[in-house]
């Protein structure tokens, strides 16, 4: 778990349009490997903080695209309108937290200490994930 006396911590977008701070430790840290989260990282993964809204600041101007989720849950993803760097997403399944993209504090992130990877179902076999991390094949339950 992340240490406590990390926090609270400070984040910009690309362009320092969008500012985040997270004032407390993160609920859950995590791995994810959908299809969705491939598709929105370029990446093999994305690598997220699950957090109480209620502990995120967000100033600056962001934009937002949905999407269904297999699940059926609505996810809404939310990134700088200027620059494009991902900031953040909410799930219909979770009302009270967001997740945050741990790549957002560039520089300020030694704080980020996956528990599990999720959706390894479709992990990627180029996308080198430490083997003694837990995997599910879809939602962490």
């Amino acid at each position: 778990m992340a240490e406590p006396s990390a926090f609270p911590v400070s984040g910009t977008c690309a362009c320092a349009g969008v500012s985040m701070t997270l004032a407390a430790p993160p609920r859950s840290m995590l791995l994810c490997a959908c299809l969705d989260c491939q598709q929105a990282t370029g990446a093999g993964h994305a690598a997220l903080a699950l957090m109480a809204l209620v502990d995120v600041a967000v100033t600056g101007q962001t934009g937002s695209w949905a999407v269904t989720a297999a699940s059926g849950a609505q996810t809404t993803r939310y990134f700088c309108s200027r620059c494009g760097t991902p900031v953040f997403g909410k799930s219909s399944r979770a009302g009270a937290h967001m997740l945050v993209a741990a790549g957002f504090f560039v520089g300020h992130s030694n704080w980020f200490r996956p528990a599990a990877l999720i959706f390894a179902r479709s992990m990627l076999d180029w996308d080198k994930i430490d083997d003694k991390l837990p995997r599910y094949e879809t939602y962490k339950t």
